[in-house]
């Protein structure tokens, strides 16, 4: 008799990860770098993704979501929930107005709604780091791409927590990504959590992985990091199982703009060539995969061609949290938390691309550039081919007039506070 307290604290123990089961899901964010549609598997593309794909089997890919075509702006429209003309965060190096007095991310909405936060990878995004914009755990590191020590025009250093440490020779950076986020999976495990993990690959320079034979000849690497890659999320995956914490976590995986230019040749869907690449406010250049996977609630093996852009992962978080959305701020997105659940949900009409001074507002069929020229999209996303349909001219001129993309910059009415904690 004595042994029953000891066996319900062992099976207490035991149901620990899922006692918020019932309540908040886990969510893991995957941003990859510089993955378009001729990435994957999965997507059409011509290298093997067997990871990735079995992701997208078990659960639901979007076929078309939209980045901005550029690191620094898709990712704080991801962030924010904000169009660039917003927050004034056109490309790489409009950086310094984007601060907690002005702007919010889903950083501080999750956080209120009950969730530990980590981000772990790349930031890129306005002056200040994750730690300021109020992620409870950071490993951040300051390069693109970066992945060994002796790497050029590559930071020798990485931060753990506002911790300085240097990487070291031989080790793989990547891999120290996987090893502090299975650390985080492990601490939080009996908490609500929210990851934002903005993965080195397979952004440039590309160069071997550890499983690279010696001596390979360099023409694989690319397909080798797409390989390592794959392989860093079924690891993810695994350890989750592992965690017992798979039926409870939301796994969504997408990249950040389209191929890089340099490979964009040789990343092919059902092998055509996309129209456009990264930097290009072509198809090519902004059209993302995006997988979702929830045991239990996406459905397995599903395709959703609903209008997704990245302005959408906003309140999507915060539906799926319970948040509530941050008052006197004009929030872009709308959620499509609907259909991660299978149900139909409110789709959008029309998605926004901007990058620099140039933009372009697209439908199903139609895109009305920032040059007013008018594209039947029908044959994306390899083709783009002027339209003279009056129809769709009105109705996509009538979403950028209400837009206003060249009327500049907005600041929300209510400003942000500056979280603590910070660097």
């Amino acid at each position: 008799m004595k042994l029953l307290p000891l066996v319900f604290a062992v099976l207490l123990l035991c149901a620990q990860p899922a006692l918020h089961a019932a309540g908040k899901p886990n969510v893991i964010l995957i941003l990859a770098d510089d993955v378009g549609l001729g990435n994957l598997g999965c997507t059409g593309g011509p290298f093997a993704t067997p990871h990735l794909d079995a992701l997208a089997k078990g659960g639901t890919l979007f076929s078309h979501c939209f980045a901005m075509p550029q690191c620094s702006p898709s990712r704080c429209v991801l962030l924010t929930g904000r169009y660039p003309f917003r927050t004034g965060l056109l490309g790489n190096h409009d950086r310094e107005d984007v601060l907690p007095k002005n702007e919010g991310m889903f950083s501080s909405v999750m956080k209120q709604a009950g969730y530990v936060t980590a981000s772990v990878g790349k930031w890129h995004v306005g002056p200040l780091g994750p730690r300021e914009w109020g992620f409870d755990e950071v490993f951040l590191f300051p390069g693109s791409g970066m992945y060994w020590r002796g790497q050029k025009a590559q930071s020798k250093h990485y931060e753990v927590n506002g911790a300085e440490r240097e990487l070291a020779e031989g080790a793989y950076l990547p891999d120290l990504l996987h090893q502090f986020l299975t650390g985080f999976l492990e601490k939080h495990r009996s908490e609500p959590f929210f990851v934002y993990y903005p993965m080195s690959h397979i952004h440039g320079t590309i160069t071997r992985t550890p499983e690279t034979p010696a001596g390979a000849d360099s023409g694989r690497h690319y397909a080798d990091n797409i390989a390592y890659m794959d392989k860093l999320v079924g690891r993810l995956v695994g350890e989750l199982e592992r965690l017992h914490l798979r039926e409870n976590t939301l796994v969504l995986f997408t990249g950040d703009n389209g191929t890089s230019g340099d490979f964009a040749r040789q990343s092919t869907v059902d092998g055509k060539p996309l129209s456009g690449h990264k930097l290009k406010l072509l198809e090519g250049g902004s059209r993302v995969p995006l997988i979702a996977s929830w045991p239990g609630v996406t459905p397995a093996g599903r395709v959703v061609d609903d209008l997704i852009d990245f302005s959408d992962f906003f309140p999507t978080f915060a539906e799926i949290g319970g948040a509530k959305l941050p008052e006197g701020v004009k929030i872009d997105g709308r959620s499509f938390a609907p259909q991660l659940r299978g149900e139909a949900g409110a789709s959008r009409d029309w998605v926004f691309v901007q990058l620099g001074d140039g933009w372009y507002v697209r439908e199903r069929g139609f895109k009305l550039t920032s040059e007013d020229a008018l594209m039947d999209m029908i044959g994306a996303p390899f083709s783009e081919k002027i339209s003279k349909d009056a129809d769709a001219r009105a109705r996509l001129k009538a979403v950028l007039d209400a837009l206003n993309p060249g009327g500049g910059r907005t600041v929300p009415k209510a400003a942000g506070k500056k979280p603590k904690g910070g660097k």
